[in-house]
This record gives C-alpha cells, sequence and structure tokens, in this order.
C-alpha cells in the first residue's frame, strides 16, 4: 500500500476511522469521501500532511462517485444505512463498483453484513445481498466482508445498551434467543486492509470469538459496567407490535426491519475471513473493559466488577 492513493466512501464513520489507521499505517494516501466532509475532519491528524484528503461525495450519484475514484489504485466501500436502504446499500453499492472498474482501478473492498439474502424478509439483508451482486458484476474481483455486529470504543451498539442498563433498574430485551458474534472493529480494519492485496472474488464472513444470545450480551455487559438490573424478555408478538406501531418514529427503540433482522442469528456459518487471513480475533472483555468504565458509577474510579 506505500504511496497508492485509497478511495475509502464512508471514511468518516466508526469503522472508517480503524480503516484509515490501518491504511495510513502501511503508508497509503487516503481519499476520505463521504456526504459531510466536515465529518471526517477528525481522520486527518492520523495521518502526515498530506496524506489525507476530503471529499464530499454522494455514493447515489454516479458523477460524485467518479470524480471520487479518479486516479485511486484502489477502493474501499464502508458505507451502510438503515435509511434508505435500497438506494444506498444496493444501488450505491453498484455504481461505486461500476465508477472503479471504468476508472481502471485494481483492488476494491466492500463491506456488506452478515445477513445479506435476497430471501430475507428485512430490507437491510435484501439490500445488503442486493449490493453484494451488484458489486460482483461489476468488479468480479473484489472482496466482500461481511462482518457480524462490530465493537468498539465508538460503536452504537455495546454502547447503547450499556447507557439504558445503565439508566434502567428494569431492562426489557427484545429479540432475547438471537445469537451474535461480535467482531473487534480493529480485526475488521485488519481484515479490510488484507483483502485488498488478495483480489480473488471471495464472500468472507467476519466473527468474533465469542457468540452471545442477546439476553447473554445484556448480562454481560450489566457485569461489565457493575449494574445489577432486572432482565425481562420481550415476548415477540409485543416487539412486532412495538415495531409495526412506533418504529417509523425517529429514535424508536426499533424498528420493523431490525425487528425481523433479529428473527436470524447473526453469526459465522460461511468462510470465516479472520481465519482465512490470519487473523487472531479479539475477545469482547479485553477492548470493551477499557471504555465501559464511562458506565460505571464511580467510571474508572469504581474498580471493577468482581468475577
Amino acid at each position: 500500500m506505500q504511496g497508492k492513493l485509497i478511495t475509502v466512501f464512508g471514511g468518516g464513520g466508526f469503522l472508517g476511522r480503524y480503516v484509515a489507521q490501518a491504511l495510513l499505517a502501511q503508508g497509503a494516501r487516503l481519499r476520505i469521501a463521504c456526504r459531510n466532509a466536515h465529518s471526517a475532519n477528525h481522520i486527518k491528524p492520523l495521518g502526515n500532511l498530506g496524506q489525507v484528503q476530503l471529499m464530499p461525495t454522494d455514493i447515489r450519484k454516479p458523477a460524485s462517485v467518479a470524480r471520487a475514484v479518479m486516479d485511486a489504485d484502489a477502493v474501499v466501500n464502508l458505507v451502510g444505512s438503515f435509511a434508505d436502504m435500497d438506494a444506498v446499500q444496493n444501488v450505491g453499492a453498484g455504481i461505486v463498483a461500476q465508477a472503479a472498474a471504468d476508472a481502471g482501478v485494481s483492488a476494491l473492498v466492500h463491506i456488506s453484513a452478515i445477513g445479506a439474502d435476497a430471501a430475507s424478509d428485512a430490507e437491510y439483508g435484501q439490500s445488503k445481498a442486493g449490493g453484494e451482486a451488484a458489486v460482483h458484476a461489476a468488479f468480479p474481483s473484489a472482496v466482500i466482508l461481511r462482518p457480524s455486529i462490530v465493537f468498539g470504543r465508538e460503536d452504537q451498539f455495546i454502547n447503547r445498551f450499556a447507557g439504558l442498563i445503565r439508566m434502567l433498574p428494569v431492562v426489557p430485551v427484545i429479540g432475547a434467543a438471537t445469537k451474535f458474534q461480535p467482531v473487534f472493529v480493529g480485526d475488521v480494519a485488519k481484515a479490510v486492509a488484507t483483502a485488498l492485496v488478495h483480489q480473488d472474488g471471495r464472500v468472507l464472513e467476519l466473527g468474533g470469538p465469542e457468540i452471545f444470545s442477546m439476553m447473554e450480551l445484556n448480562r454481560w455487559i450489566a457485569k461489565a459496567i457493575g449494574h445489577d438490573p432486572m432482565f425481562v424478555e420481550v415476548p415477540d408478538i409485543a416487539a412486532k407490535i412495538l415495531a409495526k406501531g412506533t418504529g417509523w418514529m425517529p429514535g424508536a427503540p426499533i424498528t420493523n426491519d431490525q425487528f425481523k433482522m433479529l428473527g436470524h442469528d447473526n453469526v459465522v456459518t460461511g468462510t470465516d475471513g479472520l481465519v482465512a487471513y490470519g487473523i487472531v480475533p479479539t475477545p469482547l472483555d479485553v477492548i470493551a473493559a477499557d471504555w465501559l468504565n464511562i458506565y460505571r458509577k464511580h467510571g474508572r474510579f469504581g474498580g471493577s466488577p468482581k468475577a
């Protein structure tokens, strides 16, 4: 990657920070392409002077994407959304792949998700599957990575539940039996960097070393932050009514599409990408203990929870 110019779509987000660090450490030059370029200002100090360029880009607009891939040696597409899913994750993914092919880019890595399935009952799964098909139609050698739930200091999954557990004496748990295989964001970033130099058209799933049910994960978080609320499993019928009745509202606890996704486990069932790339998966407790202290009663001075 030394001296190569890599365009990273969605590089200003949670995963983008770690992908940028992994690629910059290899001497790559980055063009961070996202709708709001100012949202990626925190990426610039990660590199040397002139090593990071920010470019406002909308992957739903072919001309905008074509500008972003101009003269690039490689492309990484990290863009995902729970809104306008088909336009972003299906059509947009195809636009990026076609633009990369047209520009003569040598490598493309596309981030999808475990659960991508054209037959999925959730729009999220359908749009991710559509995006994968569009990517390989335009750029057959592209590597597609499907991570499970990605965790890290800035994530919106572990942090969301930790915040709820800290505030509530009784915590409702939707999809209590659904299984997840949380994967560390730094490991996903390593896989992206490796996939850029192993362009073999594979679809690889990424999961961590542990599998938790939703209930087990909530209990793990509670122990990690020193809280002991009562957990109540929400019956599927009640969760379905809640999702249909309030899922359209901003800040809703769960959308109808998210409820459908919880009907299926989110674990590795295909080729394990971390194993394939020789990456040792990082356990949740090794990383989470470093930042979850902000949810403890006395922060980092509250002491570690008893085993």
